[in-house]
Parts: structure tokens; sequence; C-alpha cells
């Protein structure tokens, strides 16, 4: 991984070079500005920040949902990840996030919550491995006979889960994926998400705010701040971590560190805006003034 993650290595299974970005019609500074990171192949890097710090959107960007910058400012297995829609229809990039849908091809998104079984869902997916997809819904407990408008968020997660790891993949982009779970089927999960990268050199991205278990899962760790790329290196390279009794404990004093920041940082004060009135200066009118020192 670039900046301090495997610097000598020179095949990248995600490589974003200088990239800038903002939403359109935002007038605030980009939300990333030159940004760079490299991510190589069997790595399992995990994507922390504070809430607000860039994490879905780069995972967006990654996936191919933005377009930023040329062909060669963010490129998944060497190929632009925007320009180069064979990326997703082929299932090497893969993206799970938290809407309720699932992506397929030029089909667009496919709603996750209607009247239907899930044994419909996921023998839907055309090309599947019938032997990967019984490993899948035994793996996260599937009911086929489930109807998807009426079952929990947690069953219909699992369903959406199920589909989205049907193709195997080379690069896998999580988005808090396994929020929905519950603590087996989230564990059983991520040892296949281990094998997938030990056996077949998958790339995963994961972003989560659970780190319970992920001190011996994850081999990378990034930490983005506002948009900055502030940590990136092996997981067990990290120094905190040596000293510290779990994963938490050491993003925790990260962000509560990026808290007091935010706290000692000055605020303006509001713009005074003068408005006119038919009635003049009336002694009567409130002012702004009055109602900020209220």
């Amino acid at each position: 991984m670039a900046d301090g993650m495997n610097e000598n290595e020179k095949l990248n299974s995600i490589k974003v070079c200088g990239m800038q970005f903002s939403y359109e019609g935002n007038d605030k500074p980009p939300l990333f500005y030159d940004f760079n990171l490299g991510i190589s192949p069997g790595s399992r890097c995990l994507l922390v920040g504070a809430n607000g710090s860039g994490k879905t959107t780069l995972l967006k960007i990654l996936a191919g949902k933005h377009m930023v910058g040329g062909r060669d400012v963010v490129q998944v297995l060497n190929r632009s990840s925007f320009h180069d829609t064979q990326l997703v229809c082929s299932g090497d990039l893969s993206y799970l996030g938290g809407s309720w849908s699932k992506t397929v091809g030029s089909a667009g998104e496919i709603p996750l919550q209607g009247d239907f079984s899930a044994e419909h869902m996921i023998f839907g997916v055309e090309g599947s491995d019938p032997v990967r997809r019984e490993r899948l819904i035994e793996l996260l407990d599937i009911d086929l006979q489930w109807r998807m408008h009426k079952v929990s968020d947690g069953q219909r997660r699992r369903v959406q889960i199920c589909m989205g790891l049907l193709h195997p993949f080379k690069v896998l982009l999580l988005d808090e994926i396994t929020v929905d779970l519950d603590v087996v089927a989230r564990m059983d999960l991520l040892d296949f998400f281990k094998d997938e990268c030990e056996q077949r050199g998958a790339t995963i991205v994961y972003a989560t705010h659970i780190f319970d278990g992920l001190e011996t899962w994850a081999t990378h760790l990034a930490y983005i701040q506002d948009g900055e790329l502030r940590r990136a290196e092996k997981l067990a390279e990290l120094d905190e971590l040596r000293n510290s009794t779990n994963l938490l404990s050491v993003v925790e004093s990260w962000l509560r560190s990026e808290t007091k920041l935010e706290k000692k940082r000055p605020v303006d004060p509001p713009k005074q805006v003068q408005k006119t009135s038919p009635f003049g200066s009336s002694p009567f009118m409130s002012s702004r003034h009055m109602a900020y020192n209220r």
C-alpha cells in the first residue's frame, strides 16, 4: 500500500494518484485534494475515520460511481474504475453499501424489499457457481422461503450480501455492510473474506465502525480525516496497537483527538444581513444583533 504501505510494491489492485473531488454545486473546499492511495493484491484494508471524513465517498469513487479527473487518476486492476464499465459487469469489482439494492450491470439498481422470495433473488443472478452459491446460503444462514418485504433488516442484509458475493471478485469494496448482522454471522463472513484474499489474492477495502476481532483479520489500515489520508500502513506495524489492548481503543484515541482539534478551531461570527423595510428604521423593528445576543 502506498504512503507507508508496501511502497516497493509495483502492482496495485487500487491506485489513486493526485485525486481531487468535490460535489457539484458545493461551494466548500474540495473533499479530496491531491489524494494518493495504493492497495496491493491480497490486502484486507480497513478504512477508518469519523462520520463525514469521506469514507463512503471514497468507496463510491473507487466503485466508479463518481467521475474524477482523467482515466489515470483512479484505477482499479489497472483500469479506470469510472470509464471501464466491464469492471463491474464482469464481477471483478464489487461494491456493497448501505442501500437495500444490488447493482447488476447495465440493469441498474434492483430493489430488495418487494414481495418475492430470497430464492427468487439469489437464483436470479445469472452465471453464478452453484457450489459457491450453496456455500454462501449456508454461511449466511438464509432461508430461501423468506419473503423480502416481511423479513428483518438483518435477514434482508444477508440476502443482499449473498447476491453481491455470488461472482468471485478481485476487488471488493464494503461500506458498513455488517452493521445489521449478529456476531456469529459477522465473524463467519469475515472468515469467508479472509479465505478469498488468501486463496485467490482478492483485495478488500472495508469501511466500518465495528472493530471487534479485526486486529487479526485486517492486514492494512487507512485513516482518513476531512478527506485527507492521515495514516496508511500495515496493521502489524502500527505502533499504537502494540501498546494497546485492541484496535477500537487506538481508533477511539485518534477520533477523540480529532474532536478536540475541531473544538479549538475559531468559529466565524454570523454575517450581519442588512434588511430593508418599507417602514424605515422604526425602533419597534427587531434586529438580528438583538437575536444573537439573547
